[in-house]
C-alpha cells in the first residue's frame, strides 16, 4: 500500500478523499508542515516575548531542538530534499523558512544589540538557522558528538 493509502487508512477516511483534498503526497506533507509550523511559531513567539533573560529563552529553545519528537524535522528535511528538483515545492518551503527567520529576527534584535554581536542581525539569524539544521541532520543520523559541549559553550557565553 502506498503512503496516501496508509495515511487514509490510519485516519479512517477514504483514500479518494485524501487524494481529492491534497492531490499528492508532497502536497499533503507540505500542508502538514505548514500547520505544524504555525503552532511552533506561536510557541516561539510566546517564548521570546516572555519577560525573562534571553539566556533562559535560548535554553528553552535548545531543549525544544534536542529533546522533542523529531517528526517535524523529518518532514522538513525530506521536503527540502524533494524541493531540490521541484520549484513549486521550493517556493512553498522558502515561505516557511521566511516565517522562521522573521520570528528569530524579532527575537534576536535586542540580544544582538545588548551583546554587541559583530555579525549583522540577518547573518546571526542565518547562523542560528543553519546551526539548528546541522544539529537536526546529525541527530536524525544518530550523531550527537560535541552537541552538548557546543550548547554548554554558547550557554556560558550568553551567561557572561
Amino acid at each position: 500500500m502506498h503512503q496516501a493509502g496508509r495515511l487514509a487508512e490510519a485516519a479512517g477516511v477514504n483514500h479518494g478523499l485524501v487524494h481529492y483534498y491534497f492531490g499528492s503526497n508532497e502536497n499533503l506533507l507540505v500542508r502538514a508542515l505548514e500547520r505544524f509550523t504555525e503552532r511552533l511559531l506561536a510557541r516561539q513567539r510566546a517564548l521570546y516575548a516572555a519577560d525573562e533573560p534571553f539566556v533562559d529563552k535560548w535554553r528553552t529553545a535548545m531543549r525544544y531542538l534536542v529533546s522533542e519528537d523529531a517528526t517535524y524535522e523529518k518532514i522538513w528535511l525530506e521536503l527540502q530534499a524533494l524541493a531540490w528538483n521541484d520549484r513549486g515545492l521550493r517556493e512553498r518551503l522558502a515561505r516557511v523558512n521566511a516565517e522562521w527567520r522573521a520570528v528569530l529576527t524579532e527575537a534576536f534584535a535586542e540580544p544582538h544589540r545588548e551583546l554587541g554581536i559583530a555579525l549583522p542581525l540577518e547573518a546571526l539569524v542565518s547562523l542560528v538557522i543553519t546551526f539548528n539544521l546541522g544539529i537536526m541532520v546529525e541527530r536524525l543520523g544518530g550523531i550527537d558528538t560535541g552537541h552538548q559541549q557546543l550548547l554548554d559553550w554558547i550557554d556560558g557565553w550568553l551567561s557572561s
